[in-house]
């Protein structure tokens, strides 16, 4: 099998996988302790978690706290539903359902609207009442690289807090000017089941899981030492070869690019994290491709959102109709995708394709 799926979740480092074992250990070992209790186990254990705090931490801008957390999804409802109740939240036609749908929830809401190249158009207006921005990295399906940086001065000028998903972006791209951002261990090859919001200074959040407030007491639960030095050791790893992760993808995106000439790229091929492509081929059946090339991992979206039978919300807000948007696929590689295995990949695909077209 050949696996192009990056976006939806990526390989467990070995790296990740040895932290783990550690923390693992049941009866004669002592990795199994609980990190909240006061004895030497536990101790260690609390030990091993600020450990990769510390490592989680270096990949965010200084002057904040990790708090750690299931996954991007419960940090991002920590970071919606804790920074207050009164006010509109504003977000992005584009964001992931963990933002869209909770900001829905979570009472007044607005939606700001995207260019046809898939990025945040900053000229257009918020409601005064503003109470949060909510402006992704890096969009999980079509890779377009989102301007922050304008977005959080616009939010700032507003009063407003500005939050980040860096869940396609943290450990690849620098992550700068934000009050909270939510990431995910499972897309920086580290371990599904944990996550974590960066806090800035100074901003304060109500707790959303009551029970005990073990994590700062934002959030209640016993965490898992195994997860999070999984977490730990994946952060560094991607710190050390941030560069050479980087030109590894640029490589394959440019071999993917003249693979798949043929193709319509979705979104930005400038303003793009590279180890996204979402191509289309109009009249395609993707349904029929996926089953064809069924030995290529590869996604028609969101992993969220597959089996809804509904075209992508963010293929929609960039303009494509219903049947493009159901014509279109997602490729996703990166640290461990060799150039073979896309080369090979474009075949299988290439060639179902054509029996169809």
């Amino acid at each position: 099998m050949i696996y192009l799926d990056y976006q939806a979740t990526t390989p467990l480092a070995p790296e990740a996988r040895e932290a783990m074992l550690r923390w693992l250990d049941g009866p004669g070992g002592v990795g199994f302790g609980n990190p909240h209790s006061p004895h030497r186990m536990g101790r260690q254990a609390a030990a091993a978690i600020e450990l990769a705090r510390d490592r989680v931490a270096a990949l965010f801008p200084p002057g904040g706290r990790v708090i750690f957390t299931s996954g991007a999804t419960e940090a991002l409802n920590l970071a919606i539903r804790g920074s207050g109740e009164k006010g509109t939240v504003s977000v992005s036609a584009i964001e992931h359902a963990a933002v869209l749908d909770t900001a829905r929830d979570a009472g007044k809401h607005h939606i700001l609207n995207v260019s046809s190249e898939g990025q945040c158009n900053t000229g257009q207006d918020i409601p005064d009442d503003t109470r949060l921005v909510a402006v992704m990295a890096v969009n999980n399906e079509i890779g377009v690289v989102q301007p922050t940086i304008d977005w959080h001065r616009k939010a700032k000028g507003a009063g407003a807090l500005f939050l980040i998903d860096a869940v396609q972006a943290y450990g690849r791209i620098e992550i700068t000017l934000a009050d909270m951002i939510a990431v995910s261990a499972h897309k920086i090859h580290g371990p599904k089941g944990v996550g974590a919001l960066w806090v800035r200074d100074g901003v304060e959040l109500e707790e959303q899981q009551t029970g005990g407030g073990q994590e700062a007491g934002l959030r209640s639960g016993t965490l898992s030492p195994a997860l999070i030095a999984g977490f730990g050791a994946a952060a560094q790893v991607a710190k050390e070869r941030m560069g050479e992760d980087a030109a590894h993808i640029e490589a394959l995106w440019t071999r993917a690019r003249a693979l798949f000439a043929g193709w319509t790229l979705n979104g930005s091929a400038e303003a793009r994290w590279h180890g996204n492509l979402n191509i289309r081929k109009d009249g395609l059946d993707v349904n029929r491709l996926m089953s064809e090339a069924r030995s290529v991992m590869f996604s028609a979206g969101s992993a969220c959102a597959s089996g809804s039978g509904r075209p992508s919300h963010v293929l929609k807000a960039i303009g494509l109709s219903d049947k493009q948007a159901k014509s279109s696929i997602r490729l996703g590689f990166g640290r461990y995708t060799t150039l073979e295995e896309l080369e090979e990949a474009a075949k299988l695909i290439n060639n179902a394709a054509a029996q169809q077209l």
